[in-house]
């Protein structure tokens, strides 16, 4: 199962499709069983309000959600039990027995998943590279690894962005060439600016 990320236009946008489309990925099923079975990317830490959809998306592929763990970390109120579809989902915590980025979605009949769970004010670039990570049936990276690396990845990136821009305040490549070429003529291209992206 793939990624549905959202791009929308406008804020109205969003708060439109937050109540349609869940920010999903799941790891193919494999032989070889990975540490994470995807990533979930939620639009708020409210888990009443967040855990309904995710589990009547996975209730039919994984059989019946009955119980969920999370990490209290990063959950400011942790429910003993969500109203889903007519049913309850017991919701339980554990602090240094579970990753604090990871949901622990338990079927009483079929096994137990792992999910990444990615931060709802994550960029969209972020997200997708994390979901594409957790998603990987070969991956053994654990959900606070995954997002370590990407942290360090957007450090990199903002302190290259923030090293271009004093580069190109200060005249860029053009200052430079000229102090290495006296005496030649100048010459100006005018180059339309690509967006930064990776």
């Amino acid at each position: 199962m793939t990624a549905t990320i959202s791009h929308p236009a406008t804020a109205e946008a969003d708060d439109r499709l937050s109540s349609s489309s869940l920010r999903l990925s799941l790891a193919p099923v494999g032989r070889a069983p990975a540490l994470l079975d995807g990533a979930w990317w939620p639009r708020s830490r409210d888990l009443a309000a967040e855990l309904p959809a995710l589990t009547a998306v996975l209730d039919p592929l994984w059989g019946r959600i009955t119980r969920v763990t999370v990490n209290p970390t990063h959950w400011p109120v942790v429910p003993r039990k969500v109203p889903v579809a007519g049913r309850v989902v017991k919701v339980g915590w554990f602090l240094s027995e579970q990753d604090a980025h990871e949901l622990l979605l338990l079927s009483y009949r079929v096994g137990r998943w792992n999910l990444l769970v990615i931060p709802p004010q994550t960029t969209p670039e972020s997200a997708a590279r994390l979901m594409a990570a957790a998603s990987d049936p070969l991956g053994t990276s654990t959900a606070s690894r995954l997002m370590a690396e990407e942290a360090r990845l957007r450090t990199a990136y903002e302190a290259d962005r923030a090293v271009e821009a004093v580069w190109d305040s200060e005249g860029g490549h053009e200052a430079g060439g000229a102090a290495a070429r006296p005496g030649g003529p100048a010459v100006t291209v005018s180059v339309p600016r690509q967006p930064m992206g990776r």
